[in-house]
């Protein structure tokens, strides 16, 4: 993906704006739904740490809610990323969900572990703008050949957070995690024959300078297009 800077002012404000265009081929989108209270996760999410840097891959990592009852709370899980792996199970007629589940291109992936990532299905990929400017977030949808409706959604991602577990069955370990989603919000779908301009007001102080702005357009559970936008320099707050 090409990643441009654009400055500018509006009197005496400056403004900044940040986009980044989809590429020729879409990157794999791999979903990991994890827990700090799950004593099997930290495998899995330190092999998610290792897709850090891959422009080929854009990696999410949900935190998920319903192990919190045995006795750690986890502060990155919330109904919206436990309800969208619930989502998930039920497009694929399955009743349950477990962690660590690891979701590659809408598909549950249990081959996860080495460094090969497959690469996705790229038919019907819509060309994808992703924006932003101050607060805002703006995703600019191409119109895609498919007869199928798109959806999509927005995912807001911080690296480098540590925690000191110290209840539950990580007891007196410490977690290292990338690519967490701090704010996640679904988009309804929309006719893919048509174009598609979305935007999203986050709160003042939701999108820090340093995290990752996310949109991934998807067909179903499949993701079809996704783009991963980071800022070097950010309106200032």
């Amino acid at each position: 993906m090409i990643a441009t800077a654009l400055l500018g002012t509006a009197g005496a404000h400056a403004a900044t704006r940040c986009e980044a265009r989809s590429a020729a081929t879409p990157p794999a989108v791999v979903e990991l739904y994890t827990s700090e209270g799950c004593s099997s996760c930290p495998p899995a999410e330190a092999w998610l740490n290792t897709l850090k840097g891959r422009p080929e891959v854009i990696a999410l990592a949900f935190h998920v809610n319903y192990w919190d009852y045995i006795g750690w709370t986890d502060r990155f899980a919330t109904p919206a990323t436990t309800q969208r792996q619930r989502e998930l199970a039920r497009m694929h007629g399955r009743d349950g969900v477990y962690t660590p589940q690891v979701v590659l291109g809408g598909a549950d992936w249990r081959g996860w572990g080495g460094a090969n990532v497959p690469a996705p299905r790229t038919a019907n990929a819509p060309g994808l703008l992703l924006a932003r400017e101050g607060d805002t977030l703006t995703a600019t949808v191409d119109a895609a050949s498919g007869s199928q409706p798109l959806a999509g959604y927005w995912a807001v991602l911080e690296d480098g957070i540590e925690t000191r577990v110290r209840a539950g069955e990580n007891a007196g370990r410490t977690l290292r995690h990338d690519h967490v989603v701090r704010f996640y919000k679904p988009v309804p779908a929309w006719p893919a024959a048509q174009g598609q301009t979305l935007r999203v007001a986050l709160e003042p102080g939701t999108l820090k300078p340093a995290q990752r702005a996310v949109f991934v357009v998807t067909e179903g559970s499949r993701p079809l297009q996704a783009v991963a936008l980071a800022c070097s320099s950010a309106t200032p707050r």
